[in-house]
Parts: C-alpha cells; sequence; structure tokens
C-alpha cells in the first residue's frame, strides 16, 4: 500500500513539471505578465470608449497567444512547425475579430473595425511577446497605442479645419461674394 502511494505521489509530481528549471519558469512568467501588460494598455482605449472588447479582452488574447507559442517552445518543436502554430493563433483570431464586425443595413456600414484591428494587432503582439520579442512586442504596442490615441486627436483637428473651410465657402456663395471661375481655366 505504502508503495501504491509513494507511485501515485511521484505520477502526480511528473504531471506537474512542465519546467525544467527555475529559469524557465521564471522566463514564462514574465513572459505571460509582459503580454498581460501590453494587451491591457490596447484594451485600454477601448474600455474608455466603452467597447465590448475592452481591457480584459485585449489582455486574454495577447496572453493566449504568447501562451500559444510558449508551449510548443517548451516542447522544442521545429521552426516549420511553429510556423504552422502561428498560422493557427491568426486563424483563430480572425474568427474573433470577425465577431466584432457589425454590418448594418443602413449607410453608416460596418462598425467594429477599430476593435478587430486592435485584437488583431494585440494577438500579434502576444505571439511577439511568446518568441521572446519583447522589445519588438513593446515598440509595436507604443505605436499602436499613438494609432490609438493621438490619430484621433490629429484626425478631429484635420475634420474642424476641413468643415471651417467648407462653411467659409458656403457663406460666401450665399452672400454672393464668391469668385466666378466659370469662365476661367
Amino acid at each position: 500500500m505504502n508503495e501504491a502511494l509513494t507511485q501515485t505521489g511521484n505520477i502526480i509530481v511528473s504531471e506537474f513539471s512542465d519546467f525544467n528549471s527555475l529559469g524557465e519558469m521564471v522566463i514564462v512568467v514574465i513572459r505571460l505578465l509582459v503580454a498581460a501588460l501590453l494587451g491591457g494598455l490596447l484594451g485600454l482605449e477601448r474600455e474608455q470608449k466603452g467597447k465590448a472588447a475592452g481591457m480584459r479582452t485585449h489582455m486574454l488574447v495577447c496572453m493566449g497567444a504568447a501562451l500559444f507559442i510558449l508551449i510548443p517552445q517548451q516542447a522544442g518543436i521545429s521552426d516549420s512547425e511553429m510556423s504552422r502554430v502561428i498560422q493557427g493563433v491568426i486563424a483563430g483570431i480572425g474568427f474573433l475579430c470577425a465577431g466584432t464586425i457589425i454590418t448594418g443595413n443602413n449607410t453608416e456600414g460596418a462598425s467594429g473595425l477599430t476593435t478587430a484591428a486592435g485584437i488583431w494587432f494585440t494577438a500579434a503582439i502576444g505571439i511577439a511577446v511568446g518568441l521572446g520579442r519583447e522589445q519588438t512586442a513593446i515598440l509595436c504596442t507604443l505605436l499602436a497605442w499613438l494609432v490609438l490615441y493621438v490619430v484621433p486627436i490629429l484626425s478631429r483637428s484635420i475634420g474642424k479645419k476641413s468643415r471651417r473651410n467648407d462653411t467659409e465657402v458656403s457663406t460666401a456663395e450665399v452672400q454672393g461674394t464668391a469668385p466666378d471661375l466659370k469662365g476661367k481655366n
């Protein structure tokens, strides 16, 4: 009976010994935490805009993509097999992104495109983190963050200038002060 318990205990220990060393465990923990942080930064903007796919979704997508890379790396798969894993992650994320895009019957067209692109990009960042390319992942997160936060400010500023110019032209036409360009080539 005592031997059976010892053998069962050894089986349980071997079943939960994915890591060959403490260093390997630290690498996995750091990569998953970095993925969660970077995904959260991208999801924060979507959360602030009140979108369904917010901070938690982006964190989970980024960590999930990193984990899909980390597990095969631990198993020691070849580069060509890793390529297939990455393709599978990208295809799976495509389905998730498609679910965030809603096509309306009105003139607005599709909505959810930025959220879908953000989820797709977050998965790419998770893949980079999983591959141990944290610097690349951080740089891409900063660039995406600029796109999500700075570009809308610039777009609004450009849009206001454009609307102001349109208003000035329309006012000049109504007042009859608009130049007559019909006869000039």
